[in-house]
C-alpha cells in the first residue's frame, strides 16, 4: 500500500509499504477514504519529538471496513466508520471511566495510545490506503446513512472537533458565558465552533494569522490579532476590563510571541491575565515532558515560567489533557447529521495522498490559506 512515511525532520515521502492487515481477532481493516494532516503532526514533522523514522503519520482517519477479525461482533464489512485518534481497549480502568485517551492496555507501560504518534505506541498511522484498527468493536464509530455525503464533516470526529469541544468542557463553559480561545488553527477554530453551538455570549479567538482570524470571524467569533496589539489588552477592552469567564489554550508548547520567537509560557500567562478571577481555563494544546529542540533551558525540560502567583491570587482553575474522543463523538455526529455542526467549513485543501509531502511543507510554513488539509488516498 502507499503511505506517507517519516524520513527525518521536515522530510516525508509517499512510499510503498507492506499492507496493513488483521493481526488479532479483535482487529478490523479499514480502506481509508479520508485522512487529515493535524497541527500536532507538525511537532513530529519538524523533528521535535521522538517519532521514529520509517513510521507512518496520520491519526485523523475514516473509511470503509473491508475485513474484520473473528472476534469482531458489531462492526461489519462495508460499514463506514470514523476512528478516534486515541485507541482504547474498552475494558481497562480508565476506559471504563470514559477516559479512553489514557487507555492502560493499548500502549503497554504507558497511559494512552494513538495512531502514528510519538510516544503513543507502535500503531501505524492512517495517512495510507489501509489502516489496522485494534479493538474494532469499541473504537469504530459507525456512521449514519449520510456518511459519504458528509464525509468531510464526519472525518473531523476523529480528533479536532471533539478536541475543540473538549477545550470548552475543560474550561467549564456554560451557555451565556464568554470565552477567549488562544489559537486559530484547526483545533482553536473547532473550539470556537463548539462555543457558538453551546451558546457562549462572546467568543474571542486570538491568533497572528489574518487568514485564520477571517475564518473565526466567519463563524461569528470576534478575531483578536495578537500582532497588532496585545491580546490581553484587546480582550479586557472588549469586556469592560473584566476579562472572559473562560479561556482555552489551543496552541501548545511551540507558541510564539509577536516577533515569531518561541515562548512556551506565553499563551498560558495571557490566559491567566485575560480570564476573570475564579474563571476556568482548558488546555488542549500539546505540551511535552521534554523538548530538546527548545530555545531555552526551562522549555527543554518541558517547564515554563508560569505566572502562578497571579493564577493563585485570582482563584482560577486549569484542566488539561488530550480529548477522550469517545466521550463526545456520538453526540457530535448527531449534530453533524442534523445540520447543527459543520466542522468541514475550515477545510482549505482537499488533496490526493501523493500531494501529502507538499502539503506538509505548506502547512508547516503556515502559508496563507493553508488552514486544514484533508487527503483522499483513494483519489
Amino acid at each position: 500500500m502507499k503511505a506517507i512515511v517519516y524520513n527525518g525532520p521536515r522530510d516525508v515521502s509517499v512510499q510503498n509499504v507492506p499492507d496493513a492487515k488483521i493481526e488479532k481477532p479483535t482487529d478490523a481493516l479499514v480502506r481509508v477514504t479520508t485522512t487529515n494532516i493535524c497541527g500536532s503532526d507538525l511537532h513530529m514533522y519538524e523533528g521535535r519529538t521522538s517519532f521514529e523514522t520509517g513510521r507512518i503519520f496520520g491519526h485523523e482517519n475514516m473509511g470503509e471496513v473491508i475485513e474484520v477479525g473473528a472476534g469482531v461482533d458489531r462492526i461489519k464489512v462495508g460499514d463506514r466508520v470514523c476512528l478516534p485518534f486515541n485507541i482504547g481497549c474498552g475494558f481497562c480502568e480508565n476506559c471504563e471511566k470514559g477516559l479512553t485517551g489514557y487507555c492502560l492496555t493499548a500502549n503497554p507501560g504507558s497511559a494512552g495510545a494513538a495512531y502514528g504518534f510519538a510516544d503513543m505506541g507502535s500503531h501505524e498511522g492512517g495517512q495510507a490506503e489501509l489502516l489496522r484498527v485494534p479493538y474494532a468493536d469499541f473504537n469504530c464509530l459507525l456512521l449514519p446513512e449520510d456518511a459519504v455525503e458528509r464525509e468531510d464533516d464526519y472525518v473531523m470526529l476523529s480528533d479536532i472537533f471533539p478536541t475543540g469541544w473538549h477545550a470548552t468542557e475543560l474550561a467549564g463553559l456554560l451557555p451565556g458565558e464568554s470565552v477567549a480561545i488562544y489559537g486559530a488553527g484547526p483545533v482553536g477554530l473547532m473550539a470556537a465552533h463548539s462555543a457558538m453551538i453551546k451558546g457562549a455570549s462572546q467568543v474571542f479567538v486570538v491568533d497572528s494569522h489574518p487568514d485564520r482570524l477571517a475564518l473565526a470571524a466567519k463563524m461569528g467569533a470576534t478575531p483578536i490579532n495578537s500582532v497588532e496589539q496585545g491580546a490581553v489588552d484587546q480582550i479586557l477592552n472588549l469586556t469592560n476590563g473584566k476579562g472572559t469567564d473562560r479561556g482555552c489554550e489551543c496552541v501548545g508548547y511551540q507558541c510564539c510571541d509577536r516577533h515569531g520567537k518561541e515562548a512556551n509560557h506565553l499563551t498560558m500567562n495571557n490566559l491567566v491575565a485575560s480570564t476573570k478571577p475564579t474563571g476556568g481555563i482548558g488546555v488542549v494544546g500539546v505540551f511535552v515532558p521534554q523538548d530538546p529542540g527548545a530555545q531555552n533551558e526551562l522549555a527543554k525540560e518541558g517547564k515554563m515560567a508560569f505566572d502562578f502567583g497571579a493564577f493563585w491570587f485570582k482563584g482560577q482553575q486549569i484542566r488539561t489533557g488530550q480529548a477522550n474522543v469517545k466521550a463526545y463523538n456520538r453526540r457530535l455526529a448527531e449534530l453533524i447529521h442534523h445540520g447543527r455542526a459543520t466542522p468541514s467549513q475550515i477545510i482549505s485543501h482537499r488533496l490526493k495522498l501523493s500531494e501529502g509531502p507538499s502539503a506538509y511543507q505548506h502547512f508547516d510554513a503556515r502559508d496563507d490559506g493553508w488552514t486544514k488539509v484533508v487527503l483522499k488516498p483513494a483519489a
